[in-house]
């Protein structure tokens, strides 16, 4: 079995990611809930709001989904070569990411998703061993399961069954904040967990199988493949999506209406397409590294830019720091969120160039092999 080398390409696919998750995260970390989930007012707004719908909502987390399953493969590997124990190395590391996911959500945003990552890794781990063939029919069944899901919350969130998450809290001290985020986080776990579990589990097993399939590897015949494919996925996610992004943003969104449901399964349908479409462009452009470095040690170091990117929004919008929550529109907070989300990049791919890796992934790393792992180590593979 080859040894893997660092891969650049996975390495910018994070990094699109991030950038990504950080667009459809901050209005739910700068406006109140009501102003989020209805039509906005305003032309520029309502563009901006629409444009985030169709292009970012629910793709970007499908991508680094993606990469999670693609990673237990790699990781798996490297326990072999090493000869431990790829049960209990994974067992440590999804405990500390649902440990930080837990911290996550308290301190910084409630919409965390890491805990949600630790609970699917744990159903994902017994198909580690299945054929290719045998993951992607999971993730083609996943996207059903998700379908479904998402026509089940549209029934049950005018009864109040699943509630809304209340918003982020933070309208006082930071302290207030805190528990604030600390009484929200379980409904709002609940409803990740509906809203994005079977998208999630359906991108770690097509991540599972694309590791298998040397999907990312220099010379793969999956870059001609893509090429292929890109035409097609482009025509079938962009509609879907389009029409999400219509229904989601206008005037009757959130009520009981057939449109609600056309939109919420749509979504299903069309999320993992227009995120395979994004892989493949990102598979066929970044064949060699394009980014600049520190922007690659950034998407190395994932975690670290994933939570400093609340920080910093937390700072932005919170009373206890420069108090904008509810202060700007769709518009304005598109491009504030590629700032934060490149801000928070370049912070922690700083950070990888003093000190080797970010701040969290040396904590994750060192209770994932029990020891430290050097720069060039097996760990850095991973």
């Amino acid at each position: 079995m080859p040894v893997p080398d660092r891969n650049s390409t996975v390495d910018t696919l994070r990094t699109a990611a991030l950038i990504g998750i950080c667009v459809v995260n901050l209005p739910f970390m700068g406006l109140p809930q009501g102003a989020v989930l209805s039509a906005p007012d305003g032309l520029w707004n309502q563009a901006a709001a629409l444009f985030t719908g169709i292009f970012f909502e629910a793709k970007f987390f499908m991508l680094f989904s993606f990469l999670f399953g693609w990673g237990i493969e790699i990781q798996q590997r490297a326990a072999e070569r090493a000869g431990a124990s790829a049960g209990r190395r994974y067992g440590r590391r999804l405990v500390m990411l649902a440990l930080f996911g837990a911290a996550h959500a308290i301190f910084v945003f409630s919409g965390d998703i890491l805990v949600l990552y630790a609970l699917l890794g744990l159903l994902i781990w017994p198909f580690r061993r299945a054929r290719p063939g045998v993951l992607a029919a999971i993730a083609a069944g996943m996207v059903l399961v998700s379908c479904l899901s998402l026509t089940w919350l549209v029934t049950l969130l005018p009864s109040g069954a699943v509630p809304l998450p209340s918003g982020p809290g933070l309208g006082g001290s930071y302290g207030e904040a805190v528990l604030a985020r600390l009484t929200d986080w379980p409904e709002t776990l609940i409803f990740l967990i509906i809203l994005q579990g079977p998208l999630a589990f359906c991108a770690y097993a097509a991540g599972l199988a694309a590791a298998k399939t040397g999907f990312f590897e220099p010379g793969s015949p999956w870059r001609r493949h893509c090429a292929h494919a890109l035409p097609w996925l482009l025509m079938a996610g962009l509609p879907l999506n389009i029409a999400y992004g219509y229904v989601a943003n206008g005037p009757g969104f959130g009520g009981t209406g057939l449109a609600d449901l056309v939109s919420f399964v749509s979504l299903g349908l069309g999320a993992p397409v227009l995120a395979a479409a994004y892989l493949c462009i990102i598979r066929l452009v970044f064949e060699r590294p394009r980014l600049p470095q520190i922007l690659v040690l950034a998407g190395r170091n994932s975690l670290s830019a994933y939570v400093l990117q609340g920080v910093i929004a937390g700072f932005l919008f919170g009373a206890y720091g420069l108090g904008l929550f509810g202060q700007l529109g769709h518009a304005a907070l598109l491009p504030l969120s590629v700032c934060v989300a490149l801000t928070a990049m370049l912070a922690v791919g700083l950070f990888a160039r003093l000190f080797g890796r970010g701040p969290l992934e040396a904590v994750l790393r060192r209770v994932t092999y029990g020891a430290p792992i050097r720069r060039d180590g097996e760990g850095a593979r991973s």
